[in-house]
C-alpha cells in the first residue's frame, strides 16, 4: 500500500475507521482501489478479521473483480472468511441459515423472473406479456419499497393499482405455499427477519462488524434498511457512491438514501474523490458542465492530469441510416489514422432498439462487434425449460427445477395441488419431489388431483434410470416429444415464427448434447453439471475479443473505452420523451453524464435531423444536453458552415491506410473479419 498509488483523499478514506463514512467517488476516480485497500487496512491496522468484513456490490462481475483485487493485496490466510458478494447473495446466505424463523425450510426455492412471471400470468389469467411485465414490475417496486400486499390494497388509488395489489396478495400466497422466494424477497425477507427477531439481528451484527457498500447511489429502500439494521448504532461502514451517476430510479433506486445517511448517522464523515484517472480534461469539462445543471446534494468537480485532449466531435446526420453509416465511417477513419484496435471503440445508445441499424452498418463493413449484456444461449426461456427437466433428473431435490418442469407445459397439476404440496414440503422439511411421494399427502389431496402429480414424478424417475444408460441427445429429444413441447410452443407463442425459432434453438441444444456426449463420453447427468459450470463462467473473457463494443448507456456504467460514440443525442431519445413528461430530466442528464465519462481519449456525439416514426418522417431537435457543453470544447461536423463529416486529414489517412492494407503493410493487425 505504498503512498504513490494513492492521492490524499483516497488515503484519508482508507484510513478513516472512527465511524460511518460516505466516499463520494466521481467517475474514474479509483473507487474500487479505495474499497480493496480499505479491506486490507481494516484487517492489518484496524484489527478486524476478514471473516467479520462484508463488501457488498451490485453485480457478480463486480464482486469477482473486487475479490481478485483483494487477493492480490493480501495473503489467502488474511482474507479467509471474507464476504464479498451482491446484496442478493448476502440475503440468500442469511436466509439459508435463518429461514425457519420465517416459516421456510433452509432449502427454499429461488424463482427467476421468468418463473415468477408465469405465476403472475396464471393469477391474471392472461397471456399478454406486456400486462404481465407491468404487474410484475409494480410488485417488484413495492417489495423494494418494503410495501406489504395488504398495505397496497388499502392504498390503491385506482382500478389498476387494485388489480396489482390483489395480484400481489395471490402471488405472495403462492410463493409461500411453494416454499419459494423471488429475487426481491432475498433482500426484503432479511429486513423482515431482523425486525421481527432482534436476537437474530444481534447475531449477524456480531458476524459482520464492518460493511463496505459499492455503488451506494443505486440502493433502494429495502437495501438501505438492510445496511442500517446490520450496522446498527455503531455505524461501522463505508458507503462509496456518486449521486451524479444515479440512473436506476425506474427499478427502485432511491437517491433519497444519500440524504438519509446524513439524517440517520449525524456523525457521518464525507470524503470526495474528484481526481479522475480515466479521461482528458476536455471530456471532464463537458461532463462537469452538463451535470452542473442538476441540483446538488454534494458539490464536486472532476479534474484530471491527463492533458487537455481532443475537442468533442458533434455530428449532425440526415437520418438514422445516415447516422449509422457516418459513425462507422468515422470509426474506421479514426482506427486507420491512429492504428488502434476495434476493442478500443464503443457505440453507446439510450435504448436497445437503436442498435439494429448500427449492427447492420458494422456488418456491411465487416467490422466485428460485441453486444454488452447479450443473452446467453443457455438463458433463453426455451433452453431453460429443457434444462429444468435435466436439472430435476440430475437432482430431484432441485425445487425451482421441479416447479418449472411441472408447469411447462402444464400437465394437469393445478395451482391448488401445488400449494398443498408446497405446504406439506415445508411442514416436513422435504423437497417437493420427495413430498410428492409421501403417503401422508393422500389425506390432503384427492386422488383425481393427485394422479397427474404422481404421473409426472414417475416420468422423471424413468428418465433418471435412462439418463445414465442412454445417449444424451436422443434422450433429450424423446423428453421434448413426450411432453409435447413443440405443439405447446405453437399454441402459446404470439406468432408461429417465434415458436419456430424457439424450436430450432431446442434442436440445436439437442444436437449439442449429442455431439458433446459423444466427444466427451458423458451422459445426460454429467452434461447437466457441465452446463451449470459453463453458465457460471460465461462472459468472463469479453475483454479478449477485438471487437467494437455496443451497449446501452445503463449497461455501460462502470466501464471505460478509449474512444466513445454516443449516438442519438436528440430530444425524445436523450432525454427520453417519457422521462421529460414525467419530470425526470435530471435522471436523463445523469445518464448523459455517465455516457460522457465512459470516454478516455475521444468522444463523438451524433444526432439526426429527422427520424421515421410510425411510418412518418419527424424533424427532431438536438439534445438540450449538447447545448449545456461549452462551445469551445466542441467541434461540429455535418451542419451548414461546419466541417465535412469526414475531414480531409481523415480522408487522406484512411486512403493511405487502405492502400497499405491492400499492400499487406497495415500495422494495426489483420483485416476485419465477420
Amino acid at each position: 500500500m505504498s503512498a504513490p498509488l494513492l492521492n490524499p483523499p483516497q488515503r484519508a478514506a482508507i484510513h478513516y475507521l472512527d465511524g460511518p463514512l460516505l466516499v463520494l467517488a466521481g467517475a474514474g476516480s479509483g473507487k474500487t482501489r479505495v474499497i480493496t485497500y480499505k479491506i486490507a487496512h481494516l484487517v492489518r491496522q484496524g484489527g478486524i478479521p476478514a471473516r467479520h468484513i462484508a463488501a457488498i456490490t451490485f453485480t457478480n462481475k463486480a464482486a469477482r473483480e473486487m475479490l481478485e483485487r483483494v487477493g492480490k493485496l493480501m495473503t489467502s490466510a488474511e482474507i479467509r472468511g471474507i464476504t464479498v458478494s451482491t446484496f442478493h447473495s448476502l440475503g440468500m446466505h442469511i436466509l439459508r441459515q435463518e429461514a425457519p424463523h420465517l416459516g421456510y425450510k433452509p432449502q427454499f426455492s429461488i424463482l427467476d423472473s421468468y418463473d415468477a412471471g408465469k405465476i403472475i400470468a396464471d393469477i391474471l389469467n392472461t397471456t399478454s406479456k406486456d400486462e404481465i411485465r407491468k404487474v410484475q414490475s409494480q410488485i417488484s417496486l413495492w417489495k423494494n419499497d418494503l410495501k406489504t400486499p395488504d398495505d397496497m390494497l388499502l392504498a390503491a388509488q385506482d382500478q389498476w393499482e387494485s388489480i396489482c395489489a390483489k395480484t400481489y396478495i395471490a402471488y405472495q400466497d403462492t410463493l409461500t405455499a411453494y416454499q419459494a422466494m423471488d429475487f426481491d424477497d432475498l433482500i426484503r425477507l432479511p429486513v423482515q427477519l431482523f425486525r421481527e427477531h432482534p436476537e437474530v439481528l444481534l447475531k449477524w451484527q456480531g458476524k459482520l462488524r464492518y460493511l463496505l457498500i459499492d455503488e451506494y447511489q443505486d440502493t433502494n429502500t429495502c437495501q438501505y434498511q438492510l445496511v442500517k439494521l446490520l450496522t446498527g448504532v455503531r455505524g461501522l461502514f463505508t458507503a462509496v457512491g456518486d449521486d451524479d451517476q444515479s440512473i436506476y430510479a425506474w427499478r427502485g433506486a432511491n437517491m433519497e438514501n444519500l440524504r438519509l445517511l446524513q439524517q440517520d448517522f449525524p456523525q457521518l464523515k464525507v470524503i470526495k474523490l474528484e481526481q479522475n484517472y480515466r479521461s482528458t480534461a476536455r471530456i471532464l469539462r463537458a461532463a462537469n458542465s452538463v451535470i452542473s445543471n442538476n441540483p446538488k446534494l454534494f458539490e464536486k468537480q472532476l479534474w484530471s492530469e491527463l492533458g487537455l485532449g481532443e475537442p468533442i466531435h458533434v455530428v449532425q446526420c440526415k437520418d438514422e441510416e445516415h447516422e449509422a453509416e457516418t459513425v462507422v465511417q468515422k470509426l474506421l477513419a479514426h482506427k486507420f489514422e491512429h492504428r488502434t484496435d476495434f476493442k478500443d471503440y464503443a457505440i453507446l445508445y439510450r435504448g436497445n432498439y437503436q442498435a439494429r441499424i448500427f449492427e447492420q452498418a458494422l456488418r456491411n463493413q465487416r467490422i466485428p462487434y460485441q453486444m454488452a449484456g447479450g443473452q446467453s444461449f443457455f438463458d433463453k426461456p426455451e433452453i431453460k425449460d429443457l434444462l429444468a427437466y435435466m436439472r430435476l433428473i440430475t437432482n430431484p431435490d432441485d425445487d425451482p427445477a421441479f416447479i418449472r418442469a411441472i408447469t411447462t407445459p402444464k400437465r394437469g397439476v393445478g395451482a391448488g395441488t401445488l400449494e398443498k404440496l408446497g405446504a406439506w414440503s415445508g411442514q416436513y422439511g422435504k423437497s417437493l419431489f420427495a413430498a410428492a411421494h409421501d403417503g401422508g399427502l393422500r389425506v390432503q389431496i384427492q386422488a383425481a388431483q393427485l394422479a397427474p402429480l404422481e404421473q409426472f414424478c414417475d416420468f422423471i424417475t424413468q428418465l433418471q434410470y435412462r439418463a445414465t444408460r442412454e445417449e444424451a441427445g436422443k434422450l433429450a429429444l424423446e423428453l421434448l416429444q413426450a411432453i409435447g413441447y413443440e405443439a405447446w410452443l405453437y399454441d402459446s407463442e404470439d406468432s408461429p415464427k417465434i415458436a419456430e425459432t424457439k424450436w430450432k434453438n431446442l434442436l440445436e441444444m439437442v444436437a449439442w448434447l449429442a455431439r458433446k456426449g459423444t466427444d466427451d463420453g458423458k451422459n445426460l447427468i454429467e452434461l447437466t453439471q457441465t452446463i451449470a459450470l459453463i453458465t457460471m463462467l460465461e462472459g468472463r473473457d469479453e475483454g479478449e475479443v477485438d471487437a467494437v463494443r455496443m451497449s446501452t448507456l445503463h449497461a455501460s456504467k462502470g466501464l471505460e473505452y478509449p474512444h466513445v460514440f454516443l449516438v442519438g443525442c436528440e430530444e425524445g431519445i436523450l432525454p427520453h420523451s417519457e422521462s421529460v413528461e414525467n419530470g425526470m430530466v435530471e435522471e436523463e442528464r445523469r445518464l448523459m453524464y455517465v455516457g460522457i465519462t465512459r470516454a478516455q481519449r475521444s468522444l463523438t456525439l451524433s444526432y439526426c435531423v429527422k427520424r421515421r416514426r410510425a411510418g412518418e418522417w419527424q424533424f427532431i431537435e438536438p439534445s438540450r444536453f449538447i447545448s449545456e457543453i461549452d462551445g469551445d470544447d466542441l467541434r461540429h461536423f455535418g451542419k451548414p458552415g461546419a466541417e465535412p463529416l469526414v475531414s480531409k486529414t481523415e480522408g487522406k489517412s484512411r486512403l493511405a491506410n487502405l492502400t497499405a492494407m491492400l499492400a499487406g503493410k497495415d500495422k494495426s493487425g489483420d483485416p476485419p473479419q465477420n
